[in-house]
This record gives C-alpha cells, structure tokens and sequence, in this order.
C-alpha cells in the first residue's frame, strides 16, 4: 500500500501524518469480481438446460424466475466466499482438516438450504402453484436433492479448485524468484569470499617485493592495480569475456613470477584464439591458479614447477594446472587449506550444472588439476539495443 508522508511546516512539534491511498481499484479490493463470474456462471447453466441462450436470458431478466436465479447467485456467492477468505485460512491452511471439513459441509447445507424460498418466492410472483410451476414433485425435499444442493456443492468445488490452482501458482513463482535470489546471493557470496583471500596474498606479495626490490615492486603494483580494476569493475556480471579472464590470469602469473624464487619454473600454454565472444563465470579458473602458487613446493634442493595449458575448441574449455608440491603441503591443501576449492566446486554447480567434470589427482610429488567445462557465446547486443 503506498503511503504519503506529510510533515507541519510551521510547528516542527507537529505529528507526522500519514495518508494511505489505495492501491487497488475497489472492484477488486471487496471481491465484487465474483458477482459477475457467478452470475456468468449460473446463466450457463440455464442455458445447457433450458438448450438456449437467448431464451435462458428471457427467462432470468422478464419473469419470474430472475427470483430464482437471483436466490442462487447471492447465496452460492456468499458460501463460497465465506469458505475462500475464511475457512480455507483459518482451518485448511493450519491443516484443521476434520474442522474444515465439518463446516464446509454446514455451509453448503445452509446455502442449499436458504435457495430453496428462491422456487417459493418466483412461484408466487408468478402467480402460480409450485405444481404449476415446477411439476407435480415440486417440493422443498425436491428442490434441495436435486437442484440447489448439488448445485452449490458444484458451485464450491469449481471456487475452490480456482483458489487453490491460484495459489499453487503463486507459491511456485514465489519459490522460483525465492530460489533465484538465494542463488544469486550464494554466487555473490562464494565470489566475494575469494576475493578477500586473493587480495590477501597479493598484498603480502607486494610487501615482501619492497623489501626485496623496489623496481620490482613497482612493477607488481602496476599489474596489482590492474588486478583490482578487474575486481571492482570488470567482473561483476555473471558471465564475462573469456579474454578478460586470461588477462586477468596472466597479469597474477606475472605478478607471482616477480616474487617467486629462481628454482620455480612456470610453464604457461594458451590455445585460445578468438575468445572474445566466449563468455565465462569471473574466477573460476584463477582459483586453480592461485592454489598452484600457494602449494608449489619450496625444495632447494631440486627445480619446482607449474605447469597451465589453457585450450578451447570452440565452447569447450580444458584447462589444467599441475605443480609439484611435497607431502605435507597436499596434505594441508586437501584438508585444510581447501575451502577456495570447495567453493570453486559449489561455484560450478551452480553455474555449470551436467557441464563440466573436474578431476583432482595429488600425490606425493605433485598436485594436479584437470577441468573440462562446456563455455557458451556471450550475447551481443542488436545494434538498435546500442542505438536505444
């Protein structure tokens, strides 16, 4: 409901004042839609028995019988509005049933009942006896077990297949939008928990450049504040230019060789031409990345090394990560250092349902990371899109 606000100009003690407006039109507000479908309804009825339209309409507006027809849309209305807006909620809903049921059935038997003077009333405003009428079994008994009462009963059925069918339909789409909005929330989540983690050891990396050499260290923060424009304004849509999250890579690979100690060969292979129209979720790949960095093993005694091959084949991505890495730091990698992969993992089933399969191999000498993952075109705006 919208709400204007209004606040005293000349006292500032004065109370605001608050003005509800509506913000529905009152057909709708006081179901008055149920009077015409109910009255559509019973003249349908009329129609299949009496086998014509325009004689059904003759009947109900220029005699007596509008009596009739008059009783059973006011009551059947009133029945079924009174189990829509107040037995359905209050016992249906609260899984009441043996309640629901009891007064559904009282007031389908009240409404019967109340129709039945409707035959009586039109009866006499007619000017005839009810033999005349309606034939020789004419008869309040008569008129309850064979017209009004299965009628009303008809009546509640259709209502209450309409309002459940209704909300059935509201509570999917409510579910769909609620389903919606936690996966966005848990992408945004599962990202935005990588980043601070990312930003972490890029600046520790940084700090321990100025110590070891300036002129690096400028270089790495060069590529540092190319990293966050990539973070803060490049990557926070769902899908993104694969290219951009190449350069993203190769700019952290870059600022990792700058810190890296000379036994630490990196091996970098990139077969991706034309990646520009190829969309991809923003770091999924650097994750993989970044742990080969963070476990690579520190031997002095022989070479250490990292290996990324990056290949696509129009949508398909392969991409692997192999570094060698000791015992101990796999297993801190497996058991407690692997939350950025856990969530990588979420990350593609929730993004890449049924497309991608990830393998994960360690030993005691290396640790190795193989992804196959099904990429799709990024959708390029129509030029009057750009025009508009």
């Amino acid at each position: 409901m919208n709400s204007i606000l209004k606040t005293a100009d000349r006292n500032p003690t004065d109370k605001m004042i608050i003005e509800s407006t509506p913000s529905q039109n009152w057909f709708f507000k006081y179901k008055l839609y149920h009077i015409p479908f109910w009255c559509a309804y019973q003249y349908l009825w009329w129609v299949i028995a009496i086998g014509n339209p325009v004689k059904a309409a003759g009947s109900i507006l220029f005699t007596a019988m509008s009596v009739k027809f008059l009783f059973y849309v006011v009551f059947q209305v009133l029945a079924i509005c009174f189990n829509l807006y107040y037995l359905i909620p209050k016992f249906l809903e609260k899984s009441r049933f043996k309640e629901y049921v009891t007064y559904l059935l009282l007031t389908i038997l009240t409404a019967s009942l109340l129709i039945v003077p409707g035959y009586y009333l039109a009866a006499f405003f007619a000017g005839k006896t009810l033999t005349e009428m309606y034939g020789p079994d004419g008869g309040c008994l008569y008129f309850l077990s064979t017209t009004s009462f299965p009628s009303t009963l008809a009546s509640m059925t259709l209502a209450m297949s309409i309002k459940l069918t209704k909300n059935w339909i509201q509570t999917e789409r409510r579910q769909r939008e609620l389903e919606k909005e936690k996966l966005e929330t848990e992408l945004k989540f599962l990202k935005n928990q990588f980043n601070p983690h990312f930003l972490f050891n890029t600046i520790n990396s940084i700090f321990f450049l100025i110590h070891k050499n300036p002129d690096m260290a400028s270089d790495a923060l060069a590529k540092f504040s190319e990293l966050l424009r990539y973070q803060l304004y490049e990557c926070n849509d769902i899908q993104i230019p694969l290219t951009k999250e190449i350069d993203y890579m190769k700019n952290f690979i870059e600022l990792e060789k700058l810190r890296q100690n000379d036994n630490v060969q990196i091996d970098l292979q990139m077969n991706a031409a034309d990646t520009g129209h190829i969309g991809i979720a923003p770091f999924v790949l650097m994750i993989f990345v970044e742990n080969a960095f963070k476990h690579v093993s520190k031997n002095s005694g022989k070479t250490n090394w990292i290996r990324i091959n990056l290949e696509l084949h129009n949508t398909q991505l392969n991409f692997s990560v192999f570094n060698s890495t000791s015992p101990q730091l796999t297993n801190d990698l497996i058991h407690y250092g692997g939350i950025g992969l856990k969530n990588v993992k979420r990350r593609l089933d929730l993004i890449y349902p049924g497309q991608y399969e990830l393998e994960i191999q360690n030993t005691d000498s290396d640790f190795e990371v193989k992804l196959s993952l099904k990429l799709s075109e990024l959708a390029i705006p129509k030029f009057e899109e750009i025009a508009a």
